[in-house]
């Protein structure tokens, strides 16, 4: 497996893994990322600005399987977020989270954040435990308000 920046010939493929795993997770609902408006052109979101970044990961085959990202949340508290962290079922169970996740937290510090923030919801139980396992403390709720409201749990990591 290759872990590279996004392309936007990956957009659609990024696109598919997260709308399936959310319909897969009864999350195919307003205020989940299922909805959100730059999908269909996620590399260009992430070209935008220096402070953001989303990489993909493509099999042997060369298929995207999944992906991450990583923007401001606060800019001027520091606080980056974690994105769109999805895998496709047949890429699950390889440790591909724990390098996306090493992706984004190397480039968020590089990008001067301290914090990294992320919203999910418990039904995407892998995920809780992905962020568990990492360091991530769980919040009482949203740092601010929800950015996808229908997400039920919040979490941070201190970068420093």
């Amino acid at each position: 497996m290759q872990i590279r920046e996004i392309q936007a010939t990956d957009n659609a493929a990024i696109k598919k893994i997260l709308q399936d795993d959310l319909r897969a997770a009864d999350l195919a609902i307003p205020g989940a990322a299922y909805f959100d408006k730059n999908l269909d052109h996620l590399s260009d979101y992430y070209a935008a600005a220096p402070d953001r970044k989303y990489w993909v990961v493509v099999n042997a085959q060369g298929e995207v399987v999944g992906g991450a990202g990583c923007a401001a949340y606060d800019a001027s508290q520091r606080i980056a977020e974690l994105q769109k962290l999805y895998l496709r079922r047949d890429a699950q169970g390889y440790g591909l989270s724990y390098q996306l996740i090493a992706r984004v937290e190397a480039f968020a510090r590089q990008a001067g954040y301290r914090t990294l923030y992320l919203e999910t919801h418990h039904r995407l139980a892998a995920a809780v435990h992905v962020y568990q396992k990492l360091g991530f403390t769980r919040l009482p709720g949203p740092l601010k308000t929800a950015v996808h409201t229908a997400m039920d749990q919040f979490y941070q990591k201190t970068l420093i």
